[in-house]
């Protein structure tokens, strides 16, 4: 006879399994999902063997930034990770991060030089928040001392960064995420949907499109005093010194989140939603580590000029070729439309209203993989194929574990495993690198303009075109010169 926690358990786990299925996954997998979901749990509960970790947190307290994001959810992990010490270059946001830490019943120091902050001996953990020319930087300094490391993305602004990050870690033997979460969270259907392309099932991938949607534009936006607040010298770091901006309106600046829009702090759409789908087209290809054989701007809007405002491309298409004669297909919208796809119930999903809807347009964000038998389009909250036995029928065990040994459903848990027992995460260097690195030749790409077709060596991480090679890297401001 079973007993009352037993049965308490039971229906504990049929209600999981149930909530997992009606978010689309199908039994089988969510049955994998569920079994890693309670493990994760049972170890949170356990605590850490050495103890908990010490967070320092370098570039937090913006409200438009990722970084109380991550830490909020860090917050789930209080039995394994005690958070000591903050530090941002604008003291509006270091004030601010201090007080949020401060309510949560954390003694944190504050800093603005990042220095002091890695320098402390009671941090393990940096966890890297700051706008991403400055990722690199960071992020080595802080393997360099010991530290371990989560860095948001993108991992790095150049290719060239993302080289020297992946020897430092090499070298260091740290642990190293990259904040890409579509490898562990929203339900693994990522992963799910990379595992059924990499079964077979579809026959040979023919084409994968990322939609990753469009950069907005500004126009020329006026140069003013910044804040008394912004050590402005201090932010720009490695980039060139210029004026700070900011519109009218506050709305448009080349600071606080709208430095995405600038090709001198990140490199719009192409690196940050890039950084998530471009990531996938690498994992459903199984070319984590290496990289297309090729890259050519389809299209590109002419963006602004003059170096006053936004300069990313606004509207672009850019495409892939892999050796294996597969093509992806990096893009702002404008993708291809397909009727006939299907929940893993052979349903079609339904729009808010309850009403249904046939297929996807070309503007659904996420990824449509398209292979010889088949196809599948995977986006946040949304699987669909061209038939549900594509995802229904279970594929074996061990090509699950080939995606990645484990199955986690959170990623800073998946850091905080691998600080443990010293593996690389799910989005570690060689992942992480990567796949910015196919972010980064498309942005040169788009930079070199429509028509010009790159061959690019995944090994040497070098284009066949000396123009090209120049945007591999970056000059550095003095002071700030990056030591790998």
């Amino acid at each position: 006879m079973l007993e009352r926690g037993n049965l308490s358990r039971r229906g504990f786990m049929h209600r999981s399994l149930a909530a997992l299925t009606a978010a689309g996954l199908p039994l089988w997998y969510a049955e994998h999902v569920h079994a890693a979901d309670e493990k994760a749990k049972d170890d949170n509960k356990s605590g850490g063997a050495n103890g908990k970790l010490n967070f320092g947190w370098v570039g937090i307290g913006s409200p438009q930034s990722r970084a109380f994001q991550v830490y909020g959810n860090s917050r789930k992990f209080q039995q394994q990770i005690h958070h000591v010490a903050v530090c941002d270059v604008d003291g509006r946001h270091l004030e601010k991060a201090a007080t949020r830490l401060t309510n949560d019943k954390y003694e944190v120091t504050k800093h603005d030089d990042y220095r002091e902050l890695i320098g402390k001996k009671d941090v393990d953990v940096v966890c890297v928040t700051t706008p991403d020319h400055w990722h690199a930087l960071v992020a080595i300094a802080a393997m360099k001392a010991g530290k371990d490391v989560y860095c948001e993305k993108p991992l790095t602004l150049t290719v060239a960064e993302a080289v020297a990050i992946q020897k430092v870690a090499k070298e260091t033997k740290r642990v190293l995420q990259t904040g890409s979460q579509q490898r562990t969270e929203y339900g693994n259907m990522f992963r799910l949907a990379a595992t059924v392309a990499r079964s077979g099932r579809l026959g040979k991938i023919k084409s994968i499109e990322c939609r990753i949607g469009g950069n907005p534009t500004s126009g020329a936006i006026e140069a003013v005093e910044p804040p008394k607040e912004l050590n402005w010298d201090r932010w720009l770091g490695p980039a060139e010194k210029v004026p700070y901006r900011v519109s009218k309106d506050g709305k448009k600046t080349n600071c606080h989140y709208e430095f995405r829009w600038w090709y001198e702090y990140s490199g719009g759409k192409m690196t940050d939603w890039g950084a998530h789908h471009l990531d996938i087209a690498q994992w459903c290809l199984g070319m984590d580590g290496s990289g297309p054989s090729g890259v050519e701007c389809l299209e590109a809007a002419a963006p602004h000029k003059g170096g006053d405002g936004y300069n990313c491309h606004p509207s672009f298409k850019v495409k892939y070729t892999y050796a294996n004669g597969a093509e992806v297909i990096a893009m702002d919208g404008r993708g291809t439309a397909v009727k006939g796809l299907v929940t893993k119930d052979g349903t079609q999903r339904k729009n808010r209203d309850g009403k249904a809807i046939d297929g996807i347009d070309g503007g659904e964000n996420g990824c449509l993989i398209q292979g010889e038998n088949g196809t599948v389009f995977v986006g946040r909250g949304l699987l669909v194929a061209s038939d549900s036995k594509l995802l229904t029928e279970p594929v074996k065990d061990d090509l699950i574990t080939q995606m990645y040994p484990k199955v986690p459903t959170d990623h800073i848990q998946n850091f905080l495993d691998c600080v443990k027992d010293r593996t690389e995460p799910i989005c570690g260097p060689t992942v992480g690198g990567g796949s910015v690195i196919v972010c980064h030749i498309g942005a040169i790409a788009l930079r070199m303009g429509p028509g010009t077709k790159l061959k690019w060596d995944p090994a040497k991480h070098q284009f066949d075109n000396a123009d090209a090679n120049k945007m591999l890297s970056r000059q550095y401001r003095s002071g700030y010169e990056l030591k790998a």
